[in-house]
This record gives C-alpha cells, structure tokens and sequence, in this order.
C-alpha cells in the first residue's frame, strides 16, 4: 500500500517544483524522435496546491486525490493525442486494462513510484521503478515511457491559476532519463492553467 502523503510532503513538493524551473530547461516533447512509436503515457500519481487554495472554491471539485488524479490525467492524454498523433500513445485506462491482463507481471500503473522522476537530479530510473517500466513496456511493444511525474497549482502575483507539469521520458531498456521539461502556464481556473502549460511543452509547430 502506497504510503500517505503528508502535508509537510504537498509543501515540499510545491517548493521543489519552482526551483526544477530553474534547473530544468522547458523543452517540447520531442514528437518528431517518438513518431510511429508506441509510447505509454504513465498515470499522474502527484497532485499538489498551495494551502491557501483550501477555501478556494476553484478547486472544491479537485480537493479528492483521486478526482483530481482523474481529471488531470484525461486532460493529459487528451492534450498529447490531439497535439501529437504521429505518435502512439497508450494511454493510462489501456495501461490499468494491460496490467489487470498481466498480474505478476504487469506491476499497477499507479503504484509504481514515478513521482520521484519529477527531480532533475534522477538521470538513471532505480529499480523498482526501472523494472516495472520495462515490464509494462514489454507488453505494450515499446521502448519509450512518458510520465507527468507531478501537477503543482499555485497563485500568480496577479491573482491567475498557474499549473507546473514536470515530465520526463524514459528509455525503458536502459534506464536512462532521455528528455525532461517542465510544463508551465496560468489561467482563471485550474483546467484553463494546465491546458495552458500543455500547450506550452505541445506546440502545433516544432
């Protein structure tokens, strides 16, 4: 059972993820590489807002984990099929169904730790992590992994959602970290916000 994620947890991850802006370059996903390819793009499992946003009516439909887990993945899987096609993306229900189909095998897609990519300092995937990728990728027939590793929403000084996407994509074969960006944007509300940021890293021209 995964462990529970703390509030000292949530404010670590909201500080640390401002900073990776700073380490990080914002690159888009490198479709042209990934064309004709089967790429999994891995389940969100991190979800973080600022304290202050807990009365916030704007977020009264995300304040569940799982509801927020939900909404942000379909909002993903919708961005990177629409803006990138040449590429076949297995999205996060096809990898549940693959993985239900797999049992000792196949390890949950949720419950395989990838949060902990959303650190520019992991260049190499430690196992489990590095194990479960490769597995789940020997049964979809690909070598690629996409993962939005963490979701952070935060206040701009003007009052606008901003949405912070780390991502970062892996070669399951060896491990390697082959491609990191951070998705930044802002809006009125937290689905304008992370379209926004989706936008930025899947531009219609590369």
């Amino acid at each position: 059972m995964p462990r529970p994620i703390t509030l000292a947890a949530v404010l670590a991850v909201l500080l640390a993820i401002p900073l990776a802006a700073q380490q990080v370059q914002i690159l888009p996903v490198p479709t042209q590489g990934l064309a004709g390819q089967q790429v999994a793009l891995v389940p969100l499992t991190l979800v973080a807002t600022d304290p202050a946003f807990q009365s916030d009516s704007l977020f009264e439909p995300y304040r569940d984990r799982r509801v927020a887990l939900s909404w942000a993945d379909s909002l993903i899987g919708e961005a990177f099929t629409a803006r990138a096609p040449e590429v076949k993306w297995v999205l996060p229900p096809k990898l549940r169904k693959i993985a239900r189909r797999a049992p000792g095998l196949v390890d949950d897609p949720d419950q395989m730790g990838q949060a902990m990519l959303r650190s520019p300092k992991v260049k190499d995937v430690p196992d489990p992590l590095r194990a479960s990728l490769r597995n789940l990728m020997a049964v979809v027939g690909g070598r690629v992994a996409m993962v939005p590793a963490a979701l952070g929403f935060a206040r701009d000084a003007d009052g606008r959602v901003r949405a912070e996407l780390a991502l970062a994509a892996t070669d399951t074969r060896t491990g390697k970290v082959v491609w990191r960006s951070l998705a930044l944007g802002s809006g009125p509300t937290p689905g304008a916000a992370l379209t926004a940021a989706l936008d930025a890293v899947l531009p219609l021209a590369q």
